[in-house]
């Protein structure tokens, strides 16, 4: 039945069911309560007639007259009639009566049990006597020296008065009760109305639905999305998000300072909309950040990330192609000129003229000539190294690599990855005929890498700000700014530093030192601080 009806029906039913039980049942306890102050009203007054006239000395010395009744019955109809009780019945210890609302009952004795008033106690209760049904009050009568009881005063009302006076009193009661009621009925078709306003109309079935194609939606699309609520919390996170952000961590209902990059959090506060290269551990995102809105209200911000690894590391490899190829090209018209010297001087019978100029010459033609670091048996490392020698040398730029440098393979491409950064910055910064000195040292605790070059220099003042995301001091910015920031947050997981100085020839001296047992990389995160490696 409960199926058919709407909710706001429903909650309608609910809500009038729970004010009419209440209403109801705090009428039964008001009546209780009312019927209770009738009877502790007529309590209270009838103890004070019965103990009055139990203390009467004209009550006391009557029962020493021949004829008690001549003198107690008068009084006891007074009394009656001027405290509005029904009777005051006065009798001697064998319970014989003095005075009685009947005057035919004189003499005659009470049909109730005296003993409890002759033992020189009180008695409160209901009892039915000749008169019907009362709520009677019995004390004891002292002699007058208070030393024995000589017998009873009983003074009642009848049931029948107090339930007249209850009844009295009843119509207020209900006219409170239905007004609360209709009150209680108005409030809850209000609040039905309102929560059906309040979820827009739709049935429960409904709002599931719409809960579980949400979900369905946010949970599927390939971009990371997180919602941060205006109190600075992570309200959603999609699976996305949560394998780009924190694999291994919940982050729905923390605080967003907690859990978030920096710069993520940075973006989220911000009132524009933006676009964004973020570095976030050690992975490249492409970060958007919108406001969200309900009715016009700002309440929160919504940030979609775009994993950018793959791609940035793609253009850098790309960048990298694109150089050799110059240099290749390069190398290939160079070699060129010298076959036509060599020819030249062949056909003028030159024979030793060409000799000696191919001498001098050597190899002529390879990428990098010979190994000069046999200790480096890292293939990715040795092959990073021809390739950055080549490109050095389109750019006029000597690079050197210390013949006793040492790298084995690790597993990871950690050491590539740190030396590469730091070439093509130190490239950036070299001019033509300046030299990069790379020099690996390797020893059981793990292994330093030092890249030297002939550049302007770090200004003291900026030796932290250099390994911050997304800082770089060439005008063209997009997403630059991230090598250093690799490179600091690579030998923070890997244990170690990242130090930057100024040789006594001039430049910049980086030393990365890394340890010999390579922490699993977090895509979200890394060991220590989110604000980088340590500087030195």
């Amino acid at each position: 039945m409960l199926r058919t009806l709407s909710l706001r029906t429903q909650l309608m039913l609910l809500q009038l069911s729970i004010v009419l039980t209440v209403v109801l049942v705090a009428g039964a306890v008001a009546l209780t309560m009312l019927e209770q102050q009738i009877r502790d009203a007529y309590e209270a007054k009838m103890v004070g007639v019965a103990q009055s006239v139990a203390r009467l000395p004209s009550i006391v010395d009557a029962f020493d007259d021949p004829d008690p009744s001549s003198t107690i019955q008068p009084i006891a109809e007074v009394i009656t009639q001027s405290t509005e009780v029904t009777y005051v019945v006065v009798t001697d210890a064998e319970g014989i009566r003095y005075s009685h609302a009947n005057p035919e009952r004189i003499g005659e004795r009470v049909s109730t049990d005296p003993s409890i008033p002759l033992s020189g106690e009180i008695y409160v209760g209901t009892q039915t006597g000749t008169l019907g049904e009362s709520w009677r009050v019995k004390v004891p009568v002292f002699d007058p020296d208070g030393s024995e009881v000589i017998g009873t005063v009983s003074v009642g009302t009848l049931e029948s008065l107090l339930h007249a006076d209850l009844t009295d009193d009843l119509p207020v009661l209900l006219a409170w009760l239905v007004i609360a009621a209709l009150a209680g009925s108005g409030g809850a078709i209000y609040v039905s109305r309102l929560v059906w306003r309040r979820i827009y109309q739709l049935e429960p079935e409904e709002i599931a639905a719409l809960l579980e194609t949400r979900d369905a939606m946010i949970h599927g699309i390939g971009e990371g999305v997180v919602a941060v609520d205006e109190r600075g919390r992570v309200a959603l996170v999609n699976d996305e998000a949560t394998r780009l952000l924190a694999p291994d961590g919940a982050l729905a209902g923390r605080a967003a300072a907690d859990v978030l990059d920096p710069a993520l959090v940075a973006m989220a506060t911000t009132s524009a909309e933006q676009d964004e290269t973020v570095l976030v551990g050690e992975r490249m995102l492409l970060v958007r950040a919108t406001a969200a809105t309900v009715d016009g209200r700002r309440v929160g911000s919504v940030l979609i990330l775009r994993d950018r690894t793959e791609l940035h590391q793609l253009l850098q490899d790309l960048d990298g192609a694109r150089d050799a190829a110059q240099a290749l090209r390069a190398q290939a018209h160079e070699f060129s000129n010298r076959m036509h010297i060599i020819s030249g001087l062949l056909e003028l019978d030159q024979v030793r003229e060409a000799i000696d100029y191919i001498e001098r010459t050597g190899h002529g033609g390879a990428v990098v000539g010979g190994n000069t670091a046999p200790g480096i048996t890292d293939p990715v490392v040795a092959s990073l190294l021809m390739a950055k020698t080549s490109i050095c040398e389109e750019r006029g730029i000597r690079l050197v690599v210390a013949p006793d440098s040492a790298a084995d393979p690790d597993g990871t491409d950690d050491v590539a990855t740190v030396i590469g950064n730091l070439v093509d910055n130190a490239m950036d910064v070299c001019g033509h005929g300046d030299t990069i000195r790379v020099s690996l040292a390797q020893d059981l605790g793990g292994i330093t890498v030092s890249v030297q070059d002939e550049g302007a220099g770090v200004p003291t003042g900026q030796r932290e700000a250099i390994f911050t995301a997304g800082h770089s001091s060439k005008a063209e910015r997009g997403a630059r700014g991230f090598g250093l920031a690799l490179v600091a947050r690579i030998s923070q997981r890997r244990e170690g530093w990242v130090r930057v100085e100024t040789p006594d020839g001039g430049g910049a001296r980086f030393t990365v030192r890394l340890s010999s047992a390579p922490a699993a990389a977090d895509p979200a995160g890394w060991p220590g601080t989110r604000q980088g490696a340590p500087v030195a």
